[in-house]
């Protein structure tokens, strides 16, 4: 599994992302990671999917543009579990800001094979201008790799998501390891 390796390799937290599962099989893995993630003093979040957040008992959920709304979803999951929303400009992100999200997920900053995308990168100058004008944590989203996440930590991002620089690597524990260390790296 995916996520009991980014976990050993010393990941925070894990977002169970799968489009076409159906709500069966989310939850069981929303249970079964919530638990692994746990185990490893990290957070699981559903993304999308706040019925399958809430009944897995997940830390919190990470929602797109066309989701529920972040307002609606913050109601309901109440102020002790994390709101994350995708975003894509300083609009979206002051929005998620009056929504009282927890973190916003900024992209995409580079190309990226992982989603099929119709608009251009926004690149880490996006990250600067956001972090700057909101108070709101930044995780940087598209294309992150060990050869530019010091560039998106430096602009201002707190952390950053990934899939294929640890879903495509050869270790992908040691993929996790090696990018938080090149983060702490970049800060020094």
């Amino acid at each position: 599994m995916q996520a009991a390796k980014a976990l050993r390799g010393g990941a925070t937290m894990v977002q169970l992302r799968h489009k076409s599962a159906s709500g069966s099989e989310l939850y069981e893995w929303a249970s079964s990671i919530q638990e692994l993630c746990h185990t490893h003093g990290a957070a699981c979040i559903v993304n999308d999917r706040l019925d399958i957040a809430l009944a897995a008992d997940a830390d919190g959920v990470h929602l797109g543009q066309e989701d529920l709304p972040a307002d609606v979803a913050r109601r309901l999951l109440g102020k002790d579990k994390i709101l994350g929303v995708s975003v894509s400009s300083v609009a979206e992100a002051e929005k998620a800001l009056q929504a009282e999200a927890d973190y916003i997920g900024l992209g995409h900053i580079y190309p990226t094979a992982s989603k099929q995308k119709s608009s251009q990168p926004i690149g880490p100058g996006s990250i600067a201008e956001i972090a700057r004008a909101l108070p709101l944590p930044v995780i940087a989203i598209g294309g992150i790799t060990g050869k530019n996440v010091c560039e998106v930590i430096k602009a201002g991002a707190c952390g950053v998501a990934v899939i294929s620089a640890v879903a495509d690597a050869p270790d992908p524990e040691k993929a996790v390891s090696l990018l938080i260390k090149k983060m702490q790296s970049c800060l020094q």
